[in-house]
């Protein structure tokens, strides 16, 4: 039995490299503009490393925080924006929950669930 496997989130389709590409997109997108729209997959597939990376910037010392950060995010702007404006905004004993999936519409053509992904 494979317990506390997250299989309905795994891309069976897509390769590692693409599957990783794929999450460090969004990631980067996710941290520069505050919120995407995206398929409900995957933003369901990326909150939890939001939350991650959140918790590291708040917990670890700076050095170590920007090195794992900068291994999950393309651009130094992202970077930049998640250690300024959107980390400390979440500083406290809070270690879940900043982010928020709404519903907005079926996509036309596949009829999947197309959501907005955005901070609280």
């Amino acid at each position: 039995m494979r317990h506390r496997v997250r299989k309905h989130l795994k891309f069976s389709n897509k390769s590692f490299a693409h599957r990783k590409a794929m999450e460090r997109n969004l990631l980067t997108s996710f941290f520069m503009h505050k919120s995407i729209k995206t398929t409900e997959k995957k933003a369901k597939f990326i909150v939890p490393m939001i939350d991650k990376l959140i918790n590291t910037v708040n917990t670890k010392d700076e050095m170590n925080a920007i090195r794992y950060v900068m291994t999950y995010l393309f651009t130094k702007e992202s970077s930049i924006e998640l250690f300024t404006n959107v980390a400390p905004k979440y500083k406290g004993n809070k270690t879940s929950g900043f982010t928020r999936i709404r519903a907005i519409k079926h996509r036309d053509w596949d009829s999947a669930k197309i959501v907005l992904l955005e901070l609280v």
